[in-house]
């Protein structure tokens, strides 16, 4: 999941993105408007946090252009601007939620899943690496074409490592999106039902396709990558 942060303030903006690096999003920076336009043409991402006082360009008239060719990239504005005026012109020109500063990270980071979870919605029918694939109708895992049976927690670990390809996935997010909210990421359930999953295919694989990089989280990996 990529997160753009558009915040002027070089500290807030620097904190905002070391807290979301550390929840397992990839995060780019811009404290100019212009500059962050540019990014925007240019990267894809899934969700922008959007301060509106910005030199170069005001926020509001970046989430315009934004919104006059991309409908599907989600908008927070984080603003100190918070009459209700401000809110209804941000949210009627095309933001998906809108927070007053001061704020907090959590309520901050609470949001961000909020507006990214249904990103976890999968339209493809099999996800694929190398030689494993998943079956998402019949919630079917597959090494080598042969079945691997596995749990529905193994189905949902793999699905999310699957759907993310290419970057590493945190505890936190596999409690966000595979366990449910109450769970805990000291308990060790994740790390069982891990270890189950990667015996599992590395039994028909011949291979471990779990990396698991300290400080970051696990990735998968064809043969290829090892």
């Amino acid at each position: 999941m990529r997160l753009l942060i558009v915040e002027d303030e070089k500290q807030i903006c620097d904190m905002v993105a070391k807290s979301l690096y550390a929840a397992g999003y990839e995060v780019d920076t811009c404290y100019d408007g212009k500059e962050a336009l540019e990014c925007i043409l240019s990267e894809n991402y899934d969700l922008i946090v959007l301060d509106l006082n910005l030199p170069g360009m005001d926020g509001m008239e970046l989430l315009k252009e934004l919104r006059k060719y991309n409908d599907e990239t989600k908008v927070l504005i984080l603003s100190a601007r918070g009459q209700i005026a401000d809110k209804v012109e941000g949210l009627d020109a095309g933001a998906n939620d809108y927070m007053e500063k001061p704020f907090h990270l959590q309520e901050l980071e609470a949001r961000i899943r909020s507006l990214t979870r249904r990103k976890f919605v999968q339209n493809d029918i099999c996800l694929k690496c190398g030689e494993i694939k998943f079956d998402t109708i019949k919630r079917e895992a597959y090494a080598k074409g042969e079945p691997v049976p596995l749990t529905r927690k193994e189905n949902g670990i793999l699905e999310y490592l699957l759907i993310n390809i290419g970057r590493p996935v945190s505890q936190e997010e596999l409690i966000e999106h595979v366990w449910d909210a109450t769970a805990d990421s000291f308990s060790g359930a994740i790390r069982v039902h891990m270890s189950s999953l990667r015996k599992k295919l590395k039994a028909e694989l011949g291979y471990d396709p779990i990396l698991n990089k300290v400080g970051e989280g696990y990735k998968i990996r064809e043969e290829s990558d090892r």
